[in-house]
Order: structure tokens, then sequence, then C-alpha cells
């Protein structure tokens, strides 16, 4: 029997898998075929909401994107989200379902193998083809028994697998070849080859080394991805968040332009809301532990975490709290987005996520947080300014405005003062606060909208004296995307098979028998 999809797999995390899922589900949908993605099991802690309220990857949001297709949380049905460098956050068709500890990761995942199998013969069932995505390497032998997101997925369903090695991290012969060597016998069996990624120079220096991969493992090679400067996906790993990069403190080194710098915590969580920023013409996004870009950059921001009184703790012991304080007390700006804005409040209890009780936050905003057992998941609506903004939402902490009971910051809608006003407030700010240059919601991506995005930020600008403006024929966030997709689409379809890799599914199998 024909497969119903295809399994890109790689040498390591953060090789490009997701990547080339996106690229491939571009491209095939390009030609006339109904394509879904598919992740059995993410562990990350960017996550989306997708329009049926459950939470997936998102990654798997923007492959179903690049499908032309609507997310489901079939496409990602179990999301691990670490709270710790031994406990993860389970999330099983987009609700919460408990917790996995490490010692339970090789064992106690059986309830979740049912889970993802049933959704992809879901998926298999009502689409053409079904390209699914691993997860790490397959070489993993450690984690082997009980995997059904690797090897296991791919025994389960019959479905070829292709290799994808990251050649810009250098020793990606190793690589591939130490991933077919360590695997047995009937898993090998499954591997129909490899895609190196990311390449940069003269392919004919490169394939004496491809061919003897090939000799060797009897893979063939299905092609040498160029590296692409200008595409990013929304990243799974904290190995790299977004297009932008951690480096050294820098002040403006020109009047016309902003600079932002990104707290990267421990637990950072969704930092893709910085992407649209890090996008816009003459803004320059850091993300950085570095006090001292802290103390140099126009605005700050503290983006989410999955552990909000853990990453609290560690910005207090780093000097970076330190920081935010002054700047607040100095009228500098600083935003606080879900996570981060938890910490900006005056008080946290958190009886739930971490277990420390009442803890004192900054005490920049006066909201106390309160941690419930029932996450809040959603895509609200709002405005700011006049500026319609959509969102989206994943949290258990919910504010409340001290000594306002029953007084929620769910307040979309209501405009606030202009962002370089003078108001001490607090002020409506989207569903969140602001007080001065102190700015707080909960709101995921709400910076993809182009309109608020750019207003705001302008305010920001003429607060923190730099004469940076928004440029107006710069194309906005979501066309930027579109095209990213399209750019990497292309990209496949010139440096990788995609009728031999088609050739290995039922898709090909269809066109040889209609």
């Amino acid at each position: 029997m024909a497969a119903s999809g295809i399994l890109v797999a790689g040498t390591s995390s953060d090789a490009g898998k997701s990547v080339i899922v996106a690229g491939l589900c571009r491209a095939l949908a390009r030609r006339g075929l109904r394509v879904a993605p598919f992740k059995a099991q993410n562990m990350s802690n960017n996550s989306m909401v997708c329009a049926d309220g459950g939470e997936i990857g998102r990654a798997q949001y923007l492959q179903a994107q690049a499908a032309g297709v609507t997310a489901t949380t079939a496409m990602n049905p179990v999301l691990l989200k670490p709270g710790s460098d031994r406990r993860s956050f389970v999330v099983v068709r987009g609700r919460p379902d408990g917790v996995l500890e490490a010692g339970e990761y090789a064992a106690g995942r059986a309830h979740l193998a049912q889970a993802a199998f049933a959704a992809y013969t879901e998926l298999a069932e009502a689409y053409d083809l079904v390209v699914c995505e691993g997860a790490g390497s397959p070489a993993e032998i450690n984690l082997r028994q009980g995997d059904y997101v690797n090897l296991g997925l791919a025994r389960r369903f019959g479905l070829p697998v292709v290799v994808v090695g990251d050649i810009d991290r250098g020793g990606v012969l190793a690589a591939l070849y130490g991933t077919w060597a360590l695997l047995d016998r009937e898993d090998r069996a499954l591997l129909k080859g490899f895609v190196v990624n990311k390449f940069r120079g003269d392919p004919d220096l490169l394939r004496p080394g491809l061919d003897e991969i090939s000799a060797r493992t009897g893979m063939p090679c299905h092609g040498v991805v160029p590296w692409l400067l200008d595409v990013w996906l929304d990243s799974e790993d904290t190995l790299g968040v977004g297009p932008w990069r951690a480096g050294a403190a820098a002040a403006r080194t020109r009047a016309d332009r902003l600079t932002v710098a990104v707290v990267r915590s421990p637990r950072i969580s969704n930092a893709t809301d910085v992407d649209a920023i890090a996008a816009e013409p003459g803004v320059d996004v850091l993300v950085t532990v570095d006090p001292a870009a802290l103390e140099l950059a126009d605005l700050v921001v503290l983006p989410g975490s999955r552990a909000t009184v853990t990453d609290l703790a560690w910005l207090r012991a780093r000097g970076l709290a330190e920081v935010v304080l002054a700047r607040a007390e100095q009228g500098r700006p600083v935003l606080g987005i879900c996570g981060g804005y938890q910490m900006l409040a005056t008080q946290i209890a958190d009886d739930l996520e971490t277990g420390a009780g009442l803890v004192p936050g900054l005490g920049l905003l006066p909201v106390r947080v309160e941690f419930a057992a029932a996450k809040t998941l959603g895509r609200p609506q709002g405005s700011w300014q006049g500026h319609r903004v959509q969102a989206y939402e994943i949290h258990h902490g919910r504010a409340r405005l001290v000594g306002a009971a029953g007084c929620a910051t769910g307040h979309p809608g209501v405009a606030s003062t202009s962002v370089d006003g003078a108001s001490p407030g607090p002020v409506p700010f989207l569903d969140g606060w602001q007080v001065g240059q102190v700015w707080g919601t909960m709101w995921h991506g709400a910076f993809e909208n182009d309109g608020f995005r750019r207003a705001w930020l302008a305010g920001i600008a003429r607060a923190a004296g730099s004469g940076w403006r928004p440029d107006p024929q710069a194309a906005g966030f979501a066309a930027r995307r579109e095209h990213m997709l399209d750019v990497l689409a292309d990209a496949l379809e010139e440096h990788v098979d995609i009728d031999a890799l088609l050739a290995l599914t039922r898709v090909s199998h269809a066109e040889r028998t209609s």
C-alpha cells in the first residue's frame, strides 16, 4: 500500500526540519495537492491558538498557512511545554493534560502515542498527503522505545523518511552517516534519502562527500538547499530565536534607528512576538542577558515565560531587574508580554506553575497576578488609538487591578493615552495596563498588526528620543511572511527533487494508476 505521507527527520534539533516541511507544504499546495503538516509531538514553549481554541506549536500553525489550510490540533496532537529541566506541561489535542517528569519520558507516553496516531489517521483520511516533521533526531536510540514521533511513527504508518542535515553547523557528513549507522536494520530500511540544508559555497566541492554517503548507506541525496538569508520560521527551540540573534550590547548608532533589547530568560516562551518588530526597517532587535544592553536600548521587552516566578528570580539574580526598575523611574520604555507582563505586577500568587506561593513582582504596574488551574486560550480582538488589533492568548495567570475587586484586565476596544503621553496611569493598554512608559499585556501576536505596531513604535521612538519613524511603503508583516514562504518553496523546487519525494508516496501512485 502506497504511503499516505512522508516524514522529514533531522540529524539534530534546528537542522531545518520545520523549514523543509513548510517549503514542501507550500510547493505541493501550489501544484494543486491538498496537504497537511503534522508533528506528532512538539517540545516547545512557542505555541499558537487555532480557530477552534486549541493550542499547537507555532511551527505547525505556520506550516498549515504554507499549505493553505486551516490549522487544527490534529496537526500537533501532543505539545510538551518545558517548565524546568526535568518537567514539562503536557498539551493533548490543544488542551492541558497534566505534566510529564523526566523519568517518565521514555516509558510514560503510551497514551500520548495513541493520541498522536489517531490524529495522523484523521489527517491521512482528509488530505492527499501528510507532510510529517520529526523531532530532534531519529538516532536518539536511548529514546527509541516508545517513540511515536520519528521512526516509531514511520513504522506504524509505513512512511518513507528523508533526513535533513545542517551543513552550516559543520560535520554534516558525519551526522548523516552516524544517523544511519546507529539505527537497526528495520529502521534503516525506512530511510529513503537525505537533504543538505543551509549550504554556502561551490556544490561541486561537496558532491564527492555526498556520493560517498550514498555509496555507504544506499540513501540518495535528494537535494542541497542553499542558505536563505531572509527565510525564518517561528522557532520551536531556544537554539534560534526568530530572524534575530543574541549579541553584545550596543548603543543606537544613528539617530533615525530604534534599538530594542529583548530579555532572553531561561524559560522564554512565544519570543516570536518580537519577530514583527524586528522586521520593521530601521529597528535593531537584540536578544540578550546583558544588563548593559538593557541600559542602552530605546525599548526593553520582557517576553513570555513558561515559569514566570522562576524567571523573575533569575532576572533579579542577573541584575536585570535593577535595570528595568531604573528605566521605569527614568521614564524610559519597558514592555512586558504575558509572563513578562506578570513580572511587572505588584504581586504574583503562584500555587500552580512553580508552587512558589505569593511572590513580590517588580511593582511597576498596579496589578496582582493569580495563577488559575484553567488555562485561558483565545483569539481576542481589540483596538488601540483607533488601530484594530487581533491577537491570541495562552496563560494560566490572571491579572487584576490592585484594590479594584473583580476588575479584571479584560477590556479590548478601550483606547489608552498616546504612547508618548505623560499620563501616570494606570490606563488601559489592549487587555493590560500602562503606567508612564511601562506597558503590559497578556496578548501574544498583537505586534503582527501593522497599523498598531507602527503607531506604537513611533510613540516609543519619540519617548526614547529616537528619530526613527515607520516607513509607510514597507511591506506588512503578513505579506512578508507570505513572500518568505514563496521564496522557500521556490528554493525547494529549484534545489530539491520533489518529484522523487512524491514517488515514495501514494500521490505518485495515484498519478500512475489514473
